[in-house]
């Protein structure tokens, strides 16, 4: 038997992508899904920042304060527990909501200053 690697096999200077057409297939099925589940993501988010804005109004039009800690303690426990239940990062969850939030409370600012 030979030494050299079977024709399928990767050398170490032989990418991955350059040596098996089902691997190249499969990162484009992998990245797809990717490319779809971003799409989805950005959709979601567009319109959560939809419902967010109209909470800005409503606060302006009744000035109340545009952030409410009690309401974000409440809404990060709340992710952490759902992202432990869909075994994702709870760190990484809270640290996405937090920069959410911080978006959110700007533009309740700024509905607040507009208001004014």
């Amino acid at each position: 038997m030979s030494d050299s690697p079977r024709p399928h096999e990767p050398t170490p200077a032989q990418p991955v992508h350059e040596y098996d057409d089902s691997v190249r297939a499969e990162l484009t099925r992998l990245r797809e899904s990717i490319d779809n589940i971003d799409a989805a993501v950005v959709h979601m988010l567009a319109e959560r920042f939809k419902c967010t804005q109209q909470v800005g109004v409503l606060k302006a039009e009744h000035q109340l304060p545009p952030a409410d800690p009690a309401r974000e303690a409440r809404q990060i426990a709340r992710l952490r527990e759902l992202a432990e239940n869909a075994k994702l990062d709870p760190a990484f969850a809270e640290k996405l909501l937090n920069f959410i939030i911080a978006e959110v409370i700007r533009h309740h600012e700024t509905i607040a200053d507009g208001a004014r």
